[in-house]
């Protein structure tokens, strides 16, 4: 039974593992010791939060299925998402460190997560220093990916910002397997994408309106289909460098 419930989470973890396999050599010690320290299994309905501002979490939360979003709310009630979390991300990974939440994540679709006790992510970071670098890396990227949502923000227009978030989704998606032929599900709202590009639901309409008349992409029933993959990455000046897709020692 307990085989059957490790095995079990080891396929919830594999999104996970294929980000950190896709970088470096992940050895079968490291492996088993993340899987040894995940406690809860989770789930948050669409709308739920998984982590709220000002929250000192005692456990980082995991995605294993789902799409949730990183977020602040302004006292007016505008919410601005910083980044889109996928399945194998990390929300609040830096809560283990930084330990009060000076944001919050939210689901943008039904979620499943693991929950991982910083307790055991303590006793997992001492004994193994490569596994440390390889969590340490996971944030650096997610910095790197507000990086580029800032350049997005402050310099691009709404089109170009919407075709480089279409390229992003489906590059992370790809790496994890849950992309394949330019097409994935992206079952989000457009209130949601308004929220992520800094621009409202009625503007997301016709900025999608225009990038199908274009004949880049479809968006039917949560599907995106991406039809000229070379002009979508021209339109939005995408380069996936700030992924680091790069297998090399850590």
């Amino acid at each position: 039974m307990i085989a059957e419930q490790i095995f079990g989470l080891e396929k919830q973890l594999d999104p996970f593992f294929a980000r950190l396999q896709l970088r470096d050599t992940l050895g079968l010690d490291e492996k088993r010791a993340i899987i040894q320290s995940a406690r809860d299994r989770l789930h948050f309905s669409s709308g739920e939060d998984l982590v709220v501002e000002g929250d000192r979490p005692m456990r980082c939360v995991l995605v294993t299925s789902g799409f949730a979003c990183r977020y602040r709310l302004l006292p007016s009630g505008e919410r601005q998402i910083m980044a889109i979390h996928l399945p194998g991300d990390f929300v609040d990974l830096h809560s283990f460190l930084l330990k009060e939440m000076d944001h919050s994540v939210g689901a943008l679709t039904e979620c499943t997560a693991v929950g991982f006790p910083h307790e055991s992510l303590l006793q997992v970071t001492e004994r193994f220093p490569h596994l440390t670098r390889m969590l340490w890396l996971m944030t650096l990227i997610d910095a790197a990916g507000h990086r580029e949502w800032l350049i997005g923000l402050g310099l691009l227009s709404a089109p170009q910002r919407t075709a480089r978030l279409f390229c992003e989704i489906y590059k992370r998606l790809e790496i994890v397997g849950l992309a394949r032929d330019h097409e994935f599900r992206f079952p989000v709202t457009q209130v949601a994408m308004g929220d992520a590009l800094g621009i409202s639901a009625v503007h997301v309409n016709r900025v999608v309106q225009e990038l199908r008349q274009q004949d880049l992409i479809t968006w039917e029933r949560g599907t995106v289909r991406i039809l000229d993959w070379s002009r979508l990455v021209a339109t939005g000046q995408f380069s996936d460098r700030y992924l680091h897709l790069v297998r090399e020692p850590r």
